[in-house]
């Protein structure tokens, strides 16, 4: 699989790029950033995943987030990739903000026209991993996994449904059970079909009360005055009460004044990188 570089530029003494491939998964071109931190230039390194939330693409988390300089301290390879499939024609893809383009929910698609090209859920646990550690000094038994709001989804999901995969989650504002609330029911009617059995699948919630053993720490932070939290979008206290009731240990922080922007992941992205680090570098 051929890479190509769309750009490169120098960053606490590494590289933050960005990459354009063609994805066999999701059968359309599709672009990552990857930050190579100075420890890339002389030994192999662990990799964190990042997966951003609606409407975002590789773009937002690498310039907004300020997490460079953690990364570079800790000696993580970051990478970021895209949140949906681009350019692949489907009648009414683009027809709204929280399906379709830019809305991937990191899911299978099982339904017509989208079972085809949306195979988000596939793309990062399989063919992106692939990819990096054929290209990059990656460890391939280190990694760890993080996002926000969809993406913390996302990271949640691929954490609980791989048990050993990943050595850490974490997550910004995670839509945790999505099941319950409208972006969910809307995203997994569309991709998914209508047997809800099937959305369980991919729902935090449901997939933490069968997870097998305890072996995972989570990281969750959450802004108080985050206007989706209000909205019923969210439902952290759902995936709480079910890690609770599995003795999983999750930290939980419910961060006072903050929002659902990434001016809220920026304040506390330091503390998910050292969390992801004290599994990675062990």
């Amino acid at each position: 699989m051929a890479l190509k570089q769309v750009s490169s530029n120098r960053c606490f003494e590494g590289f933050q790029k960005v990459f354009e491939h063609d994805s066999a998964e999701l059968k359309c071109k599709m672009k990552f950033g990857i930050y190579l931190p100075p420890k890339a230039e002389t030994g192999r390194c662990p990799v964190l995943y990042w997966l951003s939330g609606l409407t975002c693409t590789e773009q937002n988390f690498i310039t907004k987030a300020g997490f460079h300089q953690a990364a570079a301290e800790h000696g993580l390879i970051v990478v970021a990739p895209d949140t949906s499939p681009r350019g692949c024609n489907i009648e009414g893809e683009d027809e709204s903000w929280d399906f379709g383009t830019g809305a991937g929910f990191y899911v299978d698609a099982t339904e017509d026209p989208w079972k085809t090209n949306y195979r988000m859920y596939s793309y990062i646990k399989d063919e992106l991993p692939k990819l990096i550690n054929a290209n990059f000094p990656t460890d391939p038994e280190r990694m760890s996994i993080s996002g926000h709001s969809m993406g913390g989804h996302g990271a949640l999901i691929l954490a609980l449904k791989n048990p050993g995969k990943y050595k850490s989650v974490s997550a910004f504002a995670p839509i945790c059970n999505p099941i319950q609330c409208q972006w969910g029911k809307k995203a997994f009617g569309g991709y998914l079909g209508s047997d809800v059995s099937k959305w369980e699948a991919y729902d935090a919630t449901q997939l933490v009360k069968s997870y097998p053993d305890s072996h995972l720490d989570i990281l969750i932070d959450q802004g108080k005055d985050d206007q989706f939290l209000s909205a019923g979008q969210l439902l952290p206290d759902n995936f709480i009460a079910a890690c609770t009731e599995r003795k999983i240990p999750v930290v939980f922080r419910l961060q006072q004044g903050y929002d659902h922007s990434y001016f809220f992941i920026a304040t506390f992205i330091n503390d998910h990188i050292k969390h992801h680090a004290k599994y990675l570098n062990a």
